[in-house]
């Protein structure tokens, strides 16, 4: 899953709920666009597909699938830890 790109993450410190990472990412694999919220614990992270959500006003688990943990594996270091590069 190294064909992920982060388009543009931003933090949101969720008005004292849990803190999480809101991020757009191109999957070059697929081809698709997706909105991934990445939550601080370790393996709570939510995909969705930003086509899905936008053209098809669609939020089903039929349509976005559970790539959550797939996604979490490659992301969340690049998300809560960039490089000192990357900021």
């Amino acid at each position: 899953m190294a064909n992920l790109e982060i388009v543009q993450s931003s933090y949101h410190s969720n008005a004292g709920a849990a803190p999480f990472y809101a991020a757009i990412v191109d999957d070059s694999a697929t081809g698709e666009t997706r909105l991934v919220v990445c939550f601080y614990e370790q393996g709570h992270t939510a995909v969705l597909s930003l086509d899905a959500l936008i053209y098809d006003e669609d939020v089903s688990a039929e349509i976005h699938g559970s790539r959550g943990g797939k996604f979490d594996e490659v992301l969340r270091d690049a998300l809560w830890y960039p490089a000192e590069d990357d900021q």
